[in-house]
């Protein structure tokens, strides 16, 4: 960062009003919001920055994670056949319509979830595990896990848009206290770490969630407030330039050059106001915010669903990650007539009719997953294609068997095309290759290189 600071004055020239210094501060001030509220920058292109990921006809691609807890029944999850001639489960019937955009992966693994030496805690691991591929410290005060994918990319690519990263949940928010068998609640309640300390605090509540994206207020309130905070800093890049012109033949050499390269930001700051105006028609949604959280959880998970869907639709960001609901999850679902918990109904010990209950349960959510499919494939972009090709979305657990308490073989689904990149219409077994060689290959595609991540060994093939 440029030392914008004016040095002191060792010659004799008049003292400079108090006032002129209102230039550094201002300078200060306007630095922040120009970063915060820009969406569509070169930022990316810029010197040691990598790539932006955009498909050839220059849409943006996005990536994002999206988690059901506490496993499914295998049998009911599994497609039957394989590779091009097969069919969807009972389980994932909902997801028909896109079928054709859309993998079924099985084969994949995340060991380090297993309880090993650490004996009991799996719901913990498999939730914290899912996106870091790391072994958790089994501690409730001293949290360690490691960063989890989706902020590998996200601080990777910077500003490619303008909120680096969201991250959703229909459930409690708890960094602190121990829930699962001698684990921190933050493993439980958090599936997205900035780094192996420290979690990302997900956003429970969907009005906050689109006040975070769009401001808040009805659409006609988020314009004038956008009015007027470009009519805010036009006033201060007026003030800025009076000033500097006053300013530039009172000072010595030195300072002028100083002078002058602030006021090449403060130009960049100007160019980029400019550059968000021209974008102003796709900044805001246009509709109205969410009330808040709803009573009823399907249209808790809906309306979330719905500000993934926003959010990728204006491009506000391009990583995302959604948990529907902690893995250890004990909530009943009496909109399809179960009463049980579904934590306790998932150590079923192969009873028939709770197998029954908790395929139903699985089926719920996968109904919910649909709906987001839906929603994506329905906006066009701006290459011609829609919004869920141009996505990577995974759709999974970090429990495989419930009952059993399995890491092996996770249910995953991969939708979207990857900008063109991706083969969906496909069920295809990896055979028992590391969750986290799939994470390898989905970065690639955002135009981040990662050498390695969690226990990875290699970049998933046959995608």
């Amino acid at each position: 960062m440029h030392d914008f600071r004016f040095r002191r004055q060792e010659t004799s020239a008049p003292a400079l009003p108090r006032r002129q210094f209102l230039l550094r501060g201002l300078g200060a001030a306007l630095a922040v919001p120009a970063w915060q509220s820009l969406q569509r920058t070169t930022l990316g292109a810029a010197a040691g920055a990598p790539p932006l990921a955009t498909t050839p006809g220059g849409a943006p691609l996005r990536m994002a994670y999206v988690y059901f807890p506490n496993g499914a029944i295998p049998a009911m999850w599994a497609p039957t056949r394989a590779e091009n001639d097969w069919s969807l489960s009972p389980t994932l019937a909902d997801l028909a319509p896109w079928k054709h955009k859309l993998q079924v992966l099985a084969g994949l693994d995340q060991r380090n979830a297993q309880g090993g030496p650490d004996g009991a805690g799996d719901h913990a691991r498999g939730g914290s595990v899912f996106l870091t591929g790391v072994r958790l410290r089994k501690s409730a005060t001293d949290v360690r896990a490691g960063q989890s994918v989706d902020q590998a990319v996200a601080q990777r690519l910077g500003q490619a848009a303008r909120i680096p990263s969201l991250e959703l949940t229909c459930d409690q928010v708890r960094k602190s206290g121990t829930c699962d068998s001698g684990y921190s609640c933050a493993y439980v309640f958090n599936m997205s770490w900035h780094d192996a300390t420290t979690p990302m605090t997900p956003e429970p509540n969907p009005r906050l969630a689109f006040e975070r994206l769009f401001g808040a207020g009805s659409p006609e309130e988020r314009a004038r407030s956008l009015a007027q905070r470009r009519a805010r800093q036009r006033s201060i890049l007026d003030y800025l330039a009076d000033d500097a012109k006053s300013l530039h033949g009172r000072l010595d050499r030195g300072d002028r050059a100083k002078l002058d390269q602030y006021l090449t930001g403060v130009r960049e700051l100007e160019r980029r106001i400019e550059q968000e105006e021209r974008f102003s028609a796709t900044l805001d949604p246009a509709v109205e915010a969410p009330a808040g959280i709803p009573r009823e959880f399907a249209g808790h998970v809906d309306l979330m669903l719905d500000v993934l869907a926003l959010a990728f639709q204006t491009d506000s960001t391009r990583v995302a990650t959604m948990l529907m609901s902690h893995d250890g999850s004990n909530r009943p679902f009496h909109d399809i007539g179960i009463s049980e918990g579904h934590h306790d109904l998932s150590h079923h010990q192969n009873r028939p009719e709770r197998v029954q209950k908790v395929a139903e349960i699985d089926h719920w959510y996968a109904r919910r997953f649909a709906g987001l499919l839906e929603r994506l494939d329905a906006i066009p972009d701006v290459d011609g294609r829609t919004v869920l090709d141009n996505s990577m979305i995974v759709y999974g657990s970090g429990n495989a068997d419930g009952n059993a308490h399995t890491h092996v073989n996770l249910p995953i689904v991969l939708a979207g095309g990857g900008g063109g990149t991706l083969a969906p219409g496909r069920f295809v077994d990896h055979g028992g290759q590391p969750l986290c060689n799939l994470f390898l290959s989905l970065a690639d595609r955002m135009g981040v290189d990662l050498p390695r991540f969690g226990d990875s060994t290699g970049r998933l093939g046959n995608l």
